[in-house]
């Protein structure tokens, strides 16, 4: 609904020749701040409409209006949320576009997103009485919602029924969503019955949300009467997903041929275009087991929906690897590089999440270093990941190699942390077997990433002692740092004397 209204304000925009060359000066303005936001001045707006005096024309012809539309909604809906408010408001307030109360449903719902409830209340009860309409009454709903107010949710939705607001199956909608958010499954039949109850229509969704709820609860049988009754409205065709969701229930449940038979009903019903759906499909049979049919699948995919995007690469690798499929994994992975696709960390990523699952180490290591020999981007994480792994089978050796790598990215991710456990095991065989200028370069790179600590110290301490080196400096470094000596810092001093 919301992204139907930007769309049709982006619409006016254009309407009101404000062409998407009026935002690059305020984007890079807005790309300087810390906290890329800016407040939303007069003269700010003013300067971006006349910089696009020049291009505006009376006639424009259709190619350039839909090139303009999309390149305007892409970096409108794409920069932050608080720009978008603010430039609206000001256009709103300006007269360049008058709001209707569709539109102030859409600004509502922006707000509350980025700045809460409150401002989100404050706006609506500022609207003027024209424009407290079904839209913007929906609208508040959907905040309170979002934020899983369920209090002001069912209070809000009580008055917009006395108000004659609640006559379509959104707002129900709306309120069954809230119930399975916070886990409140058998409130959601209720729902549905009073819709019925108020003679208001459910839809698809409202429907597969009351399965959903059966499954929730593992009630098999409530779902399948509501599914039954599905099948049997005369205004409702049901479509794939609703079979998928009932599918999914019954995997959850072990029953594997009604399951099947939903997988089957939910093929029948999908868009021949709809890469989600195939998707979708291959991964519950993925959880079935039925390598024959994810591949079949995939075929089908591939020849009924174009060239696979990198998302469905993704999907089938990661259902393959459920099948521990690993040679397919391989085909596909190929397959993936030789597809023009931009290159996605996260499709090699899903193999060699696949390998360290299964213990296969090496292959994970050799497919990181060989991307990393292509110059391609490598994750931290994942090299972490395939340390971690070798550091269970006491593969210390290994691990410290992989965890150097993963050092040598943290400049470019630096919301990364390693595992500790990893990096103690480590030090620790740095200490007693490692080179002291390993061991030195590996406490340079890890205490960027961590704050310098005893153990770390420790480690360089027994490496420069092992090597015959003076460690006066180190202990005075130690100092520095308010590092205490302790009885081990004593016990590995003491090997100078041995």
């Amino acid at each position: 609904m919301f992204q139907k209204g930007r769309r049709h304000m982006l619409v006016e925009i254009i309407r009101k020749k404000c062409e998407p060359s009026m935002f690059p000066t305020y984007l890079k303005a807005s790309s300087n701040q810390e906290n890329a936001t800016l407040d939303m001045e007069e003269t700010t707006c003013s300067m971006l409409m006349a910089e696009n005096k020049n291009l505006r024309r009376e006639k424009l012809e259709l190619q350039i209006q839909i090139a303009q539309f999309k390149a305007l909604e892409t970096k409108l809906l794409d920069f932050c949320g608080t720009l978008w408010v603010q430039v609206s408001e000001w256009m709103n307030k300006k007269g360049i576009c008058i709001f209707s109360p569709s539109q102030h449903a859409v600004q509502l719902d922006l707000i509350g997103r980025v700045h809460g409830l409150v401002s989100a209340e404050n706006y609506f009860n500022n609207l003027r009485d024209q424009d407290k309409n079904e839209k913007t009454y929906g609208a508040l709903l959907n905040c309170y919602v979002q934020k899983r107010e369920t209090d002001k949710s069912i209070s809000h939705l009580q008055k917009m029924k006395e108000m004659g607001f609640a006559k379509s199956s959104l707002s129900y909608n709306d309120i069954m969503c809230l119930y399975t958010n916070v886990g409140q499954h058998e409130k959601v039949p209720q729902v549905l019955n009073e819709m019925k109850e108020n003679n208001v229509l459910p839809d698809n969704f409202s429907y597969r949300l009351c399965i959903n709820s059966f499954g929730a609860r593992d009630d098999l049988e409530g779902m399948e009467k509501i599914l039954n009754e599905m099948e049997h409205q005369p205004d409702i065709v049901v479509d794939w997903n609703s079979y998928a969701v009932a599918a999914s229930s019954y995997i959850k449940g072990g029953l594997t041929d009604k399951a099947i038979d939903s997988l089957k009903k939910s093929e029948t019903r999908l868009d021949k275009k709809d890469g989600t759906g195939y998707n979708h499909l291959i991964s519950l049979y993925a959880t079935l087991g039925e390598k024959t049919e994810v591949l079949r699948l995939w075929d089908l995919e591939k020849s009924t929906c174009g060239r696979p995007i990198n998302k469905d690469y993704i999907n089938i690798m990661a259902s393959l690897v459920k099948l521990d499929e690993f040679e397919e994994v391989e085909k596909v992975l190929k397959e993936w590089e030789s597809s023009g696709n931009f290159y996605d960390v996260r499709v090699p990523n899903t193999l060699i999440i696949g390998y360290s699952g299964k213990g296969l180490h090496e292959k994970a290591k050799a497919l990181l270093e060989n991307l990393t020999e292509k110059g391609k981007a490598t994750l931290p994480n994942i090299w972490g990941k395939v340390a971690a792994g070798f550091f269970d089978k006491n593969e210390v050796a290994k691990a410290f190699s992989c965890m150097k790598a993963a050092l040598c990215l943290y400049e470019e991710n630096k919301e990364w942390k390693p595992n500790q456990k990893v990096i103690s095991g480590i030090l620790s065989w740095l200490g007693d077997e490692g080179s002291a200028e390993d061991t030195e370069a590996f406490v340079s790179s890890l205490k960027n990433v961590i704050p310098m600590n005893r153990e770390m110290y420790h480690a360089v301490l027994k490496a420069h002692i092992r090597a015959g080196k003076e460690v006066h400096g180190l202990l005075d470094a130690m100092k520095t740092y308010k590092i205490k000596e302790d009885e081990e810092t004593k016990k590995i001093l003491s090997m100078m004397q041995n």
